[in-house]
């Protein structure tokens, strides 16, 4: 036979068979069938064909049935075509198992399809979480202002992951609540005696509702004074109220010279009308011309006397 054409024959021998082990994962059968999972080849070919990783399914059915619990190869195929994490959904599922929390397959592929760690959950619900506020700063009645840290200890809903708010909702209104808290203080110094009172108010305000935590406890971490915001605020104001005055005043000199101006434009107005009063005199014969001279020689006189009263006052 042709040397050629025994290498082509070999090589589409070894694609078939490398073909044949890819359609057909024989090692993955054998692992499950002493494994205690009853699997046929066709189920695993079906798979290939349904672009399903086998190994994605098996492994997880292997795992979860060594736990003793049952699960549906069609419904594990399902959530991993829609996109969902197998492995992580059975691994939570033996923990729950293991912790005595129900969690049916329905529920625990809901929370992982909406975007959750359900085993992250799982694991929050049986050991619960510490998260911690970032500062808090809220004033007192006296105007000092109170910085205050506190940890809350939460513990994972499984009923309420789906649709339920996360982390931030709770940091949100546990600030909100420590707000509320130091504010109805009538002293900083009744905050710092009794750092208590914040969290008791803060639980009683049921601050878990519509989360998918549930809040076991509240701790004040640390308290510090901040800065005495009434006292700023009080000389805010009066530089506020000095620069209203200030402006008032202003305005009033302002008017003040306007009105001296206007009475100066009067006087200027009414000095021009004397020449025509004269002339008018004079020509109607109410006024000689002696007596003309007499008030003109008046006038020099009183602006003589002016000007020597001004020189003697002048240094």
């Amino acid at each position: 036979m042709d040397p050629i054409v025994l290498l082509i024959i070999v090589g589409a021998v070894a694609l078939a068979l490398a073909f044949l082990f890819y359609l057909v994962p024989v090692g993955l059968w054998i692992t499950a069938i002493f494994s205690g999972v009853r699997v046929g080849l066709g189920t695993l070919i079906g798979m290939r064909l349904r672009k399903v990783v086998p190994s994605e399914i098996i492994r997880p059915l292997i795992s979860a049935t060594k736990a003793g619990i049952e699960l549906d190869i069609g419904q594990m195929e399902a959530h991993f075509l829609a996109g969902g994490r197998v492995q992580q959904v059975v691994s939570a599922l033996i923990s729950a198992d293991r912790a005595n929390i129900e969690l049916p397959w329905r529920r625990a592929t809901a929370i992982d399809l909406a975007g959750r760690d359900v085993l992250e959950a799982v694991q929050v619900s049986v050991n619960p979480k510490v998260i911690e506020t970032p500062r808090i700063a809220a004033v007192a009645k006296d105007g000092i202002q109170v910085i205050a840290v506190a940890r809350v200890t939460v513990r994972a809903n499984i009923e309420r992951l789906v649709g339920g708010a996360g982390e931030e909702t709770i940091i949100a209104r546990v600030g909100e609540g420590s707000v509320s808290s130091i504010g109805s203080a009538d002293s900083h110094k009744d905050v710092l005696e009794n750092p208590d009172d914040i969290s008791r108010r803060v639980l009683e305000r049921g601050l878990d509702a519509g989360t998918a935590f549930e809040i076991l406890s509240i701790d004040i971490a640390d308290v510090d004074i901040g800065r005495n915001i009434g006292a700023e605020l009080q000389t805010d104001q009066a530089e506020a109220d000095k620069n209203i005055a200030q402006a008032k005043a202003e305005e009033r000199r302002a008017m003040a010279v306007a009105e001296e101006q206007e009475m100066r434009a009067r006087v200027v107005a009414a000095e021009a009308e004397v020449p025509k009063a004269l002339a008018e005199a004079l020509r109607s014969g109410n006024l000689g011309v002696m007596d003309k001279y007499r008030m003109d020689n008046v006038q020099a006189d009183s602006k003589m006397r002016t000007s020597l009263a001004g020189e003697e006052d002048s240094p």
